[in-house]
């Protein structure tokens, strides 16, 4: 089992990852990247998360950034949303739509750009106790 399941929208993303990753491995937590869009592959996302043990996901999304939200609602670990800084509105879209869950959908939502990719790293971190 690892301790952390990143799981973001589209293979195009991972490069973006980068700063996560390496504070990952600084803070020596194993961790899993996976691709499933909450829009594309809705059917394959529900059937992984009923079946993945993890203690914690994050979930790195631009543009409307359901993946977040449907995550949260699927599951009782601790879910950490990244927005993405990609389209036109340059991640301040999926900032909002990370921000404004409903009730009983809790996210952690870390910020834009590089320094929200190693906060979620962080955060991660503390609530695994490294």
């Amino acid at each position: 089992m690892d301790d952390v399941t990143i799981i973001i929208g589209s293979k195009n993303d991972m490069p973006l990852l980068e700063p996560l990753k390496e504070k990952l491995t600084e803070l020596k937590i194993n961790y899993s990247i996976k691709v499933y869009s909450a829009h594309r592959n809705l059917i394959e996302l529900l059937d992984f998360l009923k079946s993945n043990k993890t203690k914690v996901y994050i979930t790195a999304a631009g543009l409307a950034a359901a993946l977040p939200g449907v995550v949260a609602s699927q599951v009782k670990e601790p879910v950490i949303g990244v927005p993405l800084v990609v389209g036109e509105l340059k991640g301040i879209d999926a900032l909002l739509s990370i921000l404004q869950m409903p009730k009983d959908v809790p996210i952690a939502t870390m910020g834009l750009g590089k320094q929200g990719l190693i906060n979620a790293g962080l955060l991660a971190g503390r609530i695994l106790g490294k």
